[in-house]
């Protein structure tokens, strides 16, 4: 079993890939966080390998953390969009076995 966990800075109106697809090992739990002033509305997209970002999830407001478990969850690259005026600071662990 190995966790992984990586912090990166998303410039506003900017994405990245933030948990990479797992080569080796299946992803069996996955948590992604946005550390923002509490007072600083935001919107963050959450996309599951579409960098087109056609489909994805919202974290506003004061939404701020998404996770998901299981042995069936999500194996591909995850991609988050800072839709804000702000640079935003995001936090994602995950466990692959």
């Amino acid at each position: 079993m190995v966790q992984t966990l990586v912090s990166k800075t998303i410039l506003a109106w900017q994405k990245r890939i933030l948990l990479g697809k797992p080569i080796v090992l299946k992803r069996v739990f996955f948590g992604i966080t946005v550390l923002a002033d509490p007072g600083v509305w935001y919107k963050s997209e959450v996309s599951f390998d579409d960098p087109l970002f056609r489909s994805y999830f919202v974290l506003n407001g004061p939404a701020r953390h998404f996770e998901a478990r299981g042995e069936g969850i999500f194996q591909g690259n995850i991609w988050v969009r800072n839709g804000s005026d702000h640079d935003l600071e995001y936090t994602a662990t995950e466990i692959l076995i």
